[in-house]
C-alpha cells in the first residue's frame, strides 16, 4: 500500500494531523460506563414497533437480546482481538465498543413474540402490538 501525501498546505496538514492524534486519543462523549451506545431508530405501526440498531461489523452470535421486568435490553460484549506479531498497525479508526442499552416495553406489546434479526449492519427487532389493544383509526372532525 502506497500513502499518498496532500503537501498543498504543508502546515494545514500538519495542524490536522496533530490534531487528529489527539482527538483519537479521546474518549468518545457517548460513551457511559465502558458502554458505547449505538444509534436507534424507532417506528410505531399498527401492528408493531419496529427498532434498528446501527451496529455494523459485527456477527449475530455476539449480541445478547433479553427481556425481564418489562425491560427490552440489548447487549453487545466485545470479543478481545487475536494479536499478530508480524503485522504493524499503522493506523486503527475501526471501533467496536460493548454497548447495553435497555427499553421500557408497555403493556401493548406481545413480549412472547418478538423477533430479531441481524441483516447489512442493521439489529432489527419487531415488537408486535398486543390483538387487544392495537388502536383502530379514527377520524376526528375539525371545528
Amino acid at each position: 500500500m502506497t500513502f499518498v501525501r496532500n503537501n498543498y498546505r504543508p502546515v494545514q496538514s500538519t495542524i490536522n494531523n496533530f490534531l487528529d492524534e489527539i482527538l483519537n486519543d479521546l474518549p468518545v462523549f457517548t460513551e457511559k460506563a465502558g458502554h458505547n451506545f449505538p444509534p436507534v431508530n424507532i417506528a410505531e405501526t399498527t401492528d408493531a414497533y419496529h427498532l434498528e440498531l446501527n451496529v455494523p461489523g459485527r456477527n449475530k452470535e455476539d449480541f445478547k437480546v433479553g427481556i425481564e421486568n418489562g425491560l427490552l435490553t440489548i447487549s453487545y460484549e466485545r470479543k478481545e482481538e487475536v494479536k499478530n506479531e508480524d503485522v504493524k498497525q499503522v493506523r486503527r479508526e475501526f471501533s467496536f465498543q460493548s454497548f447495553k442499552r435497555s427499553f421500557s416495553l408497555d403493556d401493548k406489546v406481545d413480549a412472547a413474540s418478538i423477533q430479531a434479526k441481524y441483516e447489512n449492519g442493521l439489529l432489527k427487532l419487531l415488537l408486535p402490538k398486543k390483538a387487544g389493544v392495537k388502536e383502530a383509526a379514527q377520524q376526528i372532525n375539525i371545528q
